[in-house]
């Protein structure tokens, strides 16, 4: 009988200490930061998309963009992600570059659809910028290095472009801590197991522009804000140790090759 006297005291006890706890927590604050915070990212991803766009040319074959497309959303049905939340843009350059931008703004360069061997290697490269923005990499990235009290200010402030120009050049030229690294690229493998692509193609892509990157520093970006590439390729192969994956083609192979075309024309 003392025991159940114990145990009843013990769970009261717990009860009104949680919710104590709980009275103590400012949810208003809390909530109306997580609203500030919504709000702030998608002014950002409007105002650093219009600072890129001015940068460059949208490729003018249609090719390119539906395969791209075609890969984005194969990526997306297979792993459950809502498509219609990414905002893709593809800008003809010869950069080998991706990055993504507030508010679910993918930005491609033609460089990369151009350099990348294979659809899985394109694939890889389009899982880990979806990883960021699923994990919210990307405000993490933006408040740890500039804080939310500025962004917020460069929202509401219209602060000047060069202020605003700086702070989009974070995203497109810095690299993001070697764990959120780690997690997008983790992340980007699982995505292209569930849509039965080669991850191992990912992994490729590495160890190849990292060998690349000594012949052109000044064009392979993504290696460039993307450090110990190697490292990282390793890292995929040990972590699909073990795993069963198939391989089957997304594309058809004309439809690969016709883009590739494409984007080696809109760049004569």
């Amino acid at each position: 009988m003392r025991k159940v006297a114990l145990q009843f005291i013990l769970l009261v006890g717990l009860f009104f200490g949680t919710w104590f706890a709980l009275q103590q927590i400012d949810w208003m604050t809390l909530l109306r930061v997580q609203k500030v915070t919504q709000s702030t990212e998608e002014k950002l991803g409007k105002l650093f998309w219009d600072i890129f766009s001015k940068d460059g040319d949208h490729p003018h074959s249609k090719i390119i963009d539906t395969t791209l497309d075609s890969l984005i959303t194969h990526i997306c049905a297979s792993n459950l992600i809502d498509r219609s939340r990414i905002k893709l843009h593809i800008l003809n350059n010869d950069e080998i570059n991706a990055f993504t931008l507030p508010d679910h703004h993918l930005v491609v360069f033609t460089g990369l659809m151009r350099d990348a061997e294979s659809e899985g290697e394109l694939m890889g490269v389009l899982g880990h910028e979806i990883a960021h923005m699923e994990k919210n990499h990307v405000m993490k990235k933006l408040i740890k290095e500039v804080g939310l009290s500025v962004l917020i200010s460069i929202t509401n402030s219209g602060a000047g472009g060069e202020i605003i120009r700086q702070t989009a050049k974070t995203l497109s030229s810095t690299a993001y801590d070697r764990e959120l690294e780690k997690e997008a690229d983790l992340t980007a493998v699982d995505y292209l197991i569930n849509a039965d692509v080669d991850p191992e193609q990912f992994a490729n892509f590495l160890y190849r522009l990292s060998d690349k990157q000594v012949n052109l520093p000044n064009q392979v970006y993504w290696i460039s804000t993307h450090p110990d590439s190697k490292d990282r390729a390793e890292a995929i192969i040990d972590f699909l140790k073990g795993k069963k994956y198939s391989k089957k083609p997304v594309l058809p192979q004309e439809q690969w090759e016709e883009m590739k075309k494409a984007v080696n024309n809109e760049q004569q």
